[in-house]
């Protein structure tokens, strides 16, 4: 009987272990994100200029707007 406690504590301990690794995993995630979002205004313009167009305003809020919606 031991060596069967032995297993089910053991797989029990491996399944709360996942769920607390994936928990602390994506918080961790998300704060990254937020703090460091992987496109901004800056790089916007400056593809923009890369392809030797000039972008108004209004593209680049246009861009930044479309960027959040797809995000959340």
């Amino acid at each position: 009987m031991s060596l069967g406690y032995s297993i089910l504590y053991t797989l029990i301990g491996l399944v709360i272990g996942l769920f607390i690794g994936f928990y602390f995993t994506k918080k961790r995630f998300e704060k990254e994100l937020k703090e460091n979002p992987p496109i901004n205004e800056k790089m916007i313009r400056a593809m923009f200029l890369q392809m030797g167009r000039k972008p108004s305003e209004a593209q680049i809020r246009q861009i930044m707007k479309s960027v959040n919606q797809n995000r959340k």
